[in-house]
């Protein structure tokens, strides 16, 4: 049996009376590559909020390395968040700081580190993102979109996790972008011996890094497994949605991976 990094259960989120997750189950597993999908509305974003403790739930427990994250406070929720790093949509980037001093941000938190060790460390992360050397020295605004996740995720990296939430990685990249940060999410979990939660409304993405699927519909994670298993769900938006129109390619690209 794999060893589960992160144990949703009995999940309930709410925003005022607006109840978005109810009974929600999820389980990570040591080294995989899970990948969360769902209809808009279904709250694929705040269950990544949740688990990482940006959003308190309403019921229900999130254990993470076995730890329940609500029942952290300070030095010991700290310890526990070194663990895992978090790239959000867009990339989320402080924009008066340059991509190295933007991934330095985490590593000012470990102590002994001096500034050179500290920038040293950042441009290796920012080189293993798939960024250029030049990228270092610059700005937010003087990236593309894609260079932007990247340095988002050279951040998600600066303290080496076990864990790394991406949350939909390759939106707004065109298909030689998305397929090249794919590969380099793959890549990275083989290399750095990493789990990651990744949501996305990608389905090249899934065929192409995703061990997993877990489906949110329902305001619960309506089902998990392999994509050739997602095919033969019989669920009315689960059939529509890997079997749509716009399934076809993908469904062929990993029929032809067989």
């Amino acid at each position: 049996m794999s060893e589960n990094l992160i144990e949703v259960r009995g999940l309930r989120t709410q925003f005022g009376s607006h109840v978005v997750h109810d009974g929600l189950d999820l389980d990570l597993r040591r080294g995989e590559i899970l990948g969360v999908v769902g209809g808009s509305g279904t709250g694929k974003s705040v269950l990544l909020r949740t688990i990482v403790g940006l959003n308190p739930p309403a019921a229900g427990t999130v254990r993470v390395f076995g730890q329940d994250v609500t029942a952290l406070h300070g030095a010991a929720r700290e310890a526990l968040e070194r663990r895992w790093g978090v790239m959000f949509q867009g990339g989320a980037l402080f924009s008066s700081l340059t991509v190295r001093e933007n991934v330095e941000v985490p590593l000012r938190a470990v102590p002994g580190l001096s500034p050179e060790t500290r920038a040293g460390l950042a441009e290796l992360k920012v080189s293993m993102a798939g960024l250029p050397w030049n990228a270092n020295d610059k700005y937010p605004s003087d990236l593309s979109g894609g260079m932007r996740k990247r340095a988002g995720l050279a951040r998600a990296l600066a303290l080496d996790p076990e864990i790394v939430f991406l949350d939909e990685p390759t939106a707004g990249l065109d298909p030689i972008g998305a397929d090249a940060f794919d590969r380099l999410i793959v890549e990275l979990r083989d290399a750095m011996d990493l789990s990651v939660f990744l949501v996305t409304h990608d389905l090249d993405t899934l065929h192409a890094c995703c061990d997993r699927v877990a489906v949110l519909a329902e305001k619960r994670v309506l089902v998990t497994g392999t994509m050739a298993e997602m095919l033969k769900v019989d669920h009315p938006w689960v059939h529509e949605y890997f079997h749509g129109p716009r399934a076809r390619a993908a469904i062929a690209t990993g029929r032809s991976k067989e």
